[in-house]
């Protein structure tokens, strides 16, 4: 069954929402599933009948037994089964002992069958149509989320907080609920047998309440500083695992330990701070409703002394009501806890879903029949924070074929520039032309599907190496797989694998070299025979011989593609038909090599001692050669 549409509803301006929103948004959320809702409180409610049932059924026979014994009469009034006069009191005995054990079994089966219901409600409908409701919001999200939220705090939302916002139904809207109607319930019922003990009884329950609000107020900021820490814990965790190496290769492993003991020990300190404050909680609400139980053996046993209240259906019946009174309010605490938690974990999770999407298709976005690739920016400019821009006003026009390298000192703007192009960030200034189009009125995903994209730094998929070509792709035979795979100079080393392209590759592609990775995102981008091509630093990590096998290859793939490439060799550079280059945000000089390397400027200078280098190491090799 798909996930329901979830309500959302726009977020404040850089406010966050009111427990009162949370609340509202919460209800909004269980309404989606008011039917599986009702069928549980429903079956609550006949719990709840069956159990004063039998505690009227076990004051009725107390009362038996007295009258038998002293010849007490039998209390008239209330609800009673008629038994015969003429039975002998053991029969009596038996059939309201009978009747007793009867409801005892059904209240048995039937509290299985709430338990079975209110596990699939939460944790095979609510818990996973959520994570996929933050899921596909997350992928809607634009890059500037990501910039702006660390990989644990995701984590945590998607898994911790997504069951701390299903706490909400079960722990906390379910037993509430369960909770007005019994407590009312209750009260009606003890009325009935004596207002004034009644009274008397439940002097402390406005003190309760009056503590329940207290802790209320004073557990909430424990348990969003909680999710905080949790947050780092995990982030900390994350990021040791991703740079093993680089701990292992500084011997800072004792170091890198101790960082997580810090902060695994500050989670753990700060749930023992709450753990200690609702551990104090309850006793003290138990303690109070013991109270409320010295009352009315002190005055319900002077009244039955006074033959004032019946014995079985009097004060048995109302200790055990009593009983069941205290134990709903002992409830408070964990209503109180499961609301605290649930309204962390709801702020978090909704920052999510109603995030705003930055990035998505206008309507009527355009969907042109064919893509050229002419590429045009005016006068842009962008930021990823709003007072710190990395591009200032740039002008840059780029004809269908031609192929411009973009060349810079790291923080130049370089890779800036190019995630315009395939709107991974929308330009806080100007605008970017696809074919004459602005990017922002084409339909997203179209757009996207005719850009062919090799990031500096390559990501494969924990999946077979025909599946990581294919990412964008799907529908690919072997045969077009393997055609960008030759294109790509990949084809050979795959071969070479244990399964050939059915090779599963370890996470994040940990079991190959970086050059081999690169190819197989080169082979990636190349079978989407896109319009455009981006290429970021592609052979950053390649040795001279694999970045000249590739380049020789992509001849023929960059024939007639637009294709942008960041580069520093001299190598890739001569192949471009114009050269960018960039100096803090700006475009400081433009043309081709050869025209750049007459004019003095940033590229004659790097140009000239990537020279040096080149010819000291082919000295070197001469040296060699002649040993």
């Amino acid at each position: 069954m798909a996930p329901p549409i979830l309500p959302t509803g726009p977020p404040g301006p850089g406010a966050s929402p009111t427990n009162w929103a949370l609340m509202r948004r919460l209800f909004g959320l269980v309404w989606l599933y008011r039917g599986r809702c009702w069928q549980v409180l429903g079956l609550q409610l006949v719990l709840l009948t069956m159990g004063l049932a039998g505690l009227n059924l076990t004051g009725q026979a107390i009362d038996f037994i007295r009258h038998r014994v002293s010849g007490a009469p039998l209390p008239a009034g209330g609800f009673r089964i008629p038994f015969p006069a003429d039975w002998p009191p053991v029969r009596t005995l038996a059939v309201i002992a009978g009747f007793i054990l009867g409801l005892a079994l059904c209240r048995a089966v039937l509290n299985y069958v709430y338990s079975i219901l209110i596990n699939r409600l939460t944790q095979q409908e609510i818990v996973p149509h959520l994570r996929g409701r933050v899921y596909d919001q997350l992928q809607r999200l634009s890059f500037r989320f990501f910039d702006a939220n660390s990989t644990g705090s995701i984590i945590n939302r998607v898994t911790g907080d997504v069951q701390a916002v299903r706490m909400f139904l079960d722990q906390v809207l379910i037993q509430s609920f369960i909770m007005v109607i019994s407590l009312t319930v209750y009260i009606a019922y003890m009325a009935s047998l004596h207002v004034g003990l009644t009274v008397a009884c439940l002097a402390t329950t406005p003190v309760l309440w009056i503590a329940a609000v207290q802790f209320s107020r004073r557990i909430q900021p424990e348990y969003a500083r909680n999710r905080e820490l949790a947050d780092c814990m995990v982030r900390n965790l994350a990021e040791s695992i991703q740079g093993m190496p680089v701990t292992k290769g500084f011997g800072r492993e004792a170091e890198d330990r101790e960082k997580f003991i810090r902060s695994n020990d500050a989670v753990l300190d700060q749930q023992q701070s709450i753990f200690w404050r609702v551990s104090l909680f309850s006793p003290a609400v138990g303690f109070l409703t013991r109270v409320n139980m010295i009352v009315l053996l002190g005055y319900g046993g002077w009244l039955v002394a006074q033959d004032r209240l019946p014995l079985g259906a009097g004060l048995v019946v109302f200790a055990g009501l009593l009983e069941q009174f205290s134990g709903q309010v002992n409830n408070v605490a964990n209503v109180v806890n499961g609301v605290q938690q649930s309204l962390i974990g709801a702020r978090r999770v909704f920052e999510i879903l109603e995030a705003p999407v930055e990035i998505q298709s206008r309507p009527g976005a355009l969907r042109p029949r064919q893509f050229h690739g002419a590429v045009r920016f005016e006068r842009v400019s962008f930021a990823y924070h709003v007072p710190e821009p990395v591009l200032h006003e740039i002008d840059l026009e780029v004809v269908p074929g031609q192929c411009v390298a973009i060349v810079g000192a790291t923080g130049a703007g370089k890779s800036a520039l190019m995630s315009l192009i395939p709107r991974f960030y929308d330009p806080t200034a100007g605008r970017v032309l696809i074919d004459g189009i602005d990017a922002r009125d084409l339909d997203l995903d179209d757009l996207r599907r005719h850009i062919g994209l090799v990031f500096q730094e390559s990501f494969l998929f924990s999946h077979t190496v025909a599946a990581n070509i294919a990412f964008g792709h799907p529908q690919a035979t072997r045969e077009q797989i393997q055609k960008a795979a030759k294109i790509a100079a990949a084809h050979d080393f795959i071969l070479q694998l244990a399964h050939g392209y059915d090779t599963v590759l370890g996470e994040s592609g940990v079991t190959l070299s970086g050059g081999q990775r690169q190819r197989l995102a080169l082979a990636r981008a190349i079978l989407l025979e896109p319009a455009i091509l981006l290429l970021d630093d592609p052979t950053a990590s390649i040795d001279s011989q694999t970045e000249q096998e590739i380049f020789t290859a992509l001849d023929q793939a960059i024939a007639g593609r637009t294709t942008f490439i960041v580069a520093h060799r001299l190598s890739t550079l001569r192949r471009a038909d114009f050269i960018v280059v960039m100096d803090d945000g700006r475009i400081v000089q433009r043309g081709t090599h050869a025209a750049l390397m007459r004019v003095p400027g940033p590229y004659l200078h790097a140009a000239s001692l990537q020279l040096v280098d080149d010819r000291e190491l082919q000295q070197l090799a001469a040296k060699g050669a002649a040993v």
